[in-house]
């Protein structure tokens, strides 16, 4: 969330709300919870602050109270911006939507822009990007690549050399900014992978269907829930024969919602979806991609191939 939206129009509001936030950070969940009670009987059009009153109350095993204030929170907001459905379903209050609200994911990363590289990479371990590079490599040069969800460029950078042209497509215009800054790609453009071919922005200013020969989507999938969408677009994307390379998150079984309000997707789940969308598996790597709270998160590395 940006700045702008943790303010509520009301000093005295933001003042108990600051304060609130500094008993979440201290542990005291309970008691932040009631100071910001207190801001919202100020400000009771605040769709942030219901938000935050939503986490501290689940954090206080306040299920109930934390339903109701996530709810008010998307009644306010229905765009969801905050991701509000998404913490409905992980209380059982709502089914697990099959993709997360666009302006959610939008929002999360236009403001995580700036700190992007530094807080995955450094702090992170992110590792994605030059994995899925090596995986790819031995089967360069290409013609033309388009990167899906492309961020800052992580892997642009690493596949720019072996690709003739590289388009990068996000649905984050900072992200896109970050990548333009860095020079690596020939074409960038804003894309929604939850969307239909016709409205993704992946086929708009002319661009052409069937024209790569590698599509990318590193770290991606876990934003999208359900893939029904996304290996239409991969289809219409790539030439015959091309390649389309990708990570997920490691589930159990089918795709679930994970507390990190990110999704995981099972191997057997892809594998399904390959055969069905006609693309032949290549290469498969399971592996840690990167940490969160200190611990490892595993994921699936795929390297397939669109039948000709």
């Amino acid at each position: 969330m940006t700045p702008n939206q943790f303010s509520s129009g009301d000093v005295i509001a933001d003042r108990r709300a600051d304060y609130a936030r500094m008993l979440d950070e201290g542990g005291d969940a309970p008691a932040a919870a009631e100071l910001m009670e207190q801001a919202l009987e100020l400000a009771p059009g605040w769709a942030a602050g219901w938000f935050r009153l939503g986490e501290y109350r689940e954090k206080a095993d306040l299920k109930t109270g934390a339903v109701a204030a996530f709810r008010q929170a998307l009644s306010l907001d229905p765009e969801d911006v905050f991701g509000a459905t998404l913490k409905l379903a992980l209380l059982g209050a709502e089914e697990v939507p099959v993709t997360p609200p666009s302006r959610y994911v939008e929002g999360l990363f236009d403001d995580y822009a700036d700190r992007f590289d530094t807080a995955l990479v450094e702090k992170l371990d992110y590792s994605v990007p030059p994995k899925l590079a090596a995986l790819v490599s031995p089967h360069g040069p290409f013609r033309l690549v388009v990167d899906l969800g492309c961020g800052t460029g992580l892997f642009g950078e690493e596949i720019r050399a072996s690709a003739g042209r590289l388009e990068g497509f996000d649905l984050s215009a900072n992200m896109l900014a970050k990548a333009e800054a860095k020079g690596f790609y020939d074409h960038l453009g804003q894309a929604d992978l939850s969307l239909p071919a016709e409205g993704s922005g992946l086929f708009a200013e002319g661009l052409a269907a069937q024209r790569a020969d590698l599509v990318s989507a590193a770290d991606v999938l876990m934003y999208l829930g359900s893939l029904e969408t996304v290996f239409p677009l991969v289809i219409e994307l790539l030439a015959p024969g091309g390649l389309f390379a990708f990570s997920v998150e490691e589930a159990g079984e089918g795709f679930t919602l994970r507390d990190s309000l990110r999704y995981a997707h099972s191997e057997t789940y892809i594998r399904a979806l390959l055969e069905r969308y006609g693309l032949s598996l290549l290469a498969l790597e399971k592996t840690v991609i990167r940490t969160d709270a200190g611990k490892p998160i595993r994921g699936i590395l795929f390297l397939s191939r669109r039948k000709v």
